[in-house]
């Protein structure tokens, strides 16, 4: 069976809105499935370079699919090998969530795999 990785990842700023209204990072955090074909999301690794607690939302179609919290000056790693299907068509974005009015970066890496 041929596979082919994707990856959404790179370096971000940000200014927080608050934890419980999250926005996307940037255009380049988003993912379609193309046609005929299904994903599968492998890894997230992030590190946020704030002072304050941030969340990673990974979104599907626009709803909140997982949640990736981050600590101040922290980093994550979570592996979600074959978790579940994501079908053509479906979108994958990723979305930040933190405090009202604190700035930084972070940084993001979301493996998927195309199968």
């Amino acid at each position: 069976m041929h596979s082919t990785p994707r990856f959404l990842q790179g370096v971000f700023t940000f200014e927080g809105k608050g934890l419980d209204q999250p926005a996307p990072i940037a255009p380049a955090l988003s993912y379609v499935v193309p046609d005929g074909v299904t994903t599968q999301a492998v890894y997230f690794r992030g590190g946020n370079a704030a002072a304050d607690l941030v969340t990673v939302v990974l979104t599907r179609d626009g709803k909140p699919m997982r949640y990736f919290p981050i600590g101040a000056k922290g980093d994550v790693h979570v592996p979600l090998r074959v978790v579940e299907d994501l079908l053509s068509g479906t979108v994958i974005e990723l979305w930040l969530g933190a405090p009202a009015g604190v700035s930084g970066s972070v940084v993001v890496d979301l493996g998927l795999v195309e199968i």
